[in-house]
């Protein structure tokens, strides 16, 4: 670096010391960056790591101790009521994958048929003076806490579906209780709290489409609707796929809305007293078992193991989720950028 100072004038001076400075600075800062963001992406990585490594080495001696039938065999609650007392328990997380299942892939269903419809409207249908306030509305849904869902859940669908359980559902149902806190309620709640997720990527995707294929089908005398659904959607599939996944992924961890609204009892939902009454029927998942049970029940080694089984069980779940859709994306950019020259 030159230490000369060309004035407006023509002559040649040292560099005011202000210019020197922020010259010796900004070197510096250069210098200094790459190393920085290298040390916070190893530190970011390692503590996910150590996360992860801590999560299942506490899980081991549940899964050493009972293997497969912590995850085949149910009686969670009296397990959860006996390890206080007795010394040896079995624990059985079936209800809990069960209630976390149906919750989840329900839920997607709703999601992805009204964010589906939601994500071609903003992409391609509404009008500009439409389309940003809609945009901005589903991210805000998105940065809602999980418990003020849970508590709208809790006053408003729950009283709702609670008008709407037969008549005769305690005559028939004996074993448990039907109310409106129930499998139904946790699906509605949980499907709009996915449902921001998926739209934003399915947004994405469908924008990411070249516009060639659509003009193209346009040119060819194709009506509008025609041209997204039998060209726009297919060519958007890995992106909407991936947008699933990840919605997916959200869906699986969550646990006080579906705490609040879900009915919280260790069930495995039934349809054998008749379809009626099977959406009505409580449930308990992973995530709500770990928030519920946790705290003082960690004092209690037995309690302490199964709720780290539980966790590692929705870590690893999560994990291959995540890894799924970033594979999907990734393949789905390289066969974009195959066709088109185009990348994500």
């Amino acid at each position: 670096m030159s230490s000369e100072y060309v004035q407006a004038g023509g002559s040649v001076t040292a560099p005011p010391p202000s210019i020197d400075l922020t010259r010796r600075v900004r070197h510096a800062s250069e210098h200094l960056a790459q190393p920085l963001l290298w040390a916070c992406a190893v530190f970011s990585g390692a503590v996910v790591g150590v996360v992860i490594a801590y999560v299942f080495w506490y899980a081991l001696p549940i899964f050493s101790r009972q293997a497969l039938p912590f995850i085949a065999t149910g009686d969670w609650d009296t397990a959860i009521d006996m390890a206080w007392t007795e010394p040896d328990v079995i624990f059985g997380a079936l209800p809990l994958i069960a209630g976390t299942t149906l919750t989840t892939l329900g839920a997607l269903l709703v999601s992805v048929v009204l964010g589906l419809g939601c994500a071609i409207f903003l992409a391609e249908l509404a009008p500009d003076g439409l389309r940003r306030p809609l945009e901005a509305v589903i991210q805000l849904l998105a940065g809602i806490p999980s418990v003020v869902f849970g508590l709208v859940g809790l006053s408003v669908v729950v009283p709702l579906l609670s008008g709407l359980v037969p008549k005769d559902a305690y005559d028939v149902v004996t074993d448990i209780p039907l109310e409106g806190d129930s499998l139904l309620a946790g699906i509605i709640v949980l499907s709009f709290m996915i449902l921001p997720f998926f739209v934003t990527v399915a947004v994405d995707s469908l924008r990411a489409v070249p516009r060639s294929y659509v003009d193209g089908g346009l040119a060819l005398g194709i009506d509008r609707w025609r041209t997204i659904t039998r060209i726009q959607l297919p060519a958007a599939a890995p992106g909407l796929l991936a947008g699933a996944v990840l919605a997916i992924a959200r869906a699986i961890g969550e646990a006080i809305a579906l705490s609040m609204v879900a009915g919280s009892i260790a069930f495995v939902p039934s349809a054998k007293w008749g379809l009626q009454y099977f959406p009505f029927m409580p449930v308990r998942t992973m995530a709500s078992a770990i928030v519920e049970t946790g705290g003082e029940g960690m004092s209690i080694p037995l309690i302490h193991d199964a709720l780290f089984g539980l966790a590692a069980m929705l870590l690893l779940a999560s994990l291959v989720l995540s890894l799924a859709a970033r594979m999907i994306v990734s393949w789905w950019g390289r066969r974009l950028a195959l066709d088109t020259g185009r990348s994500l």
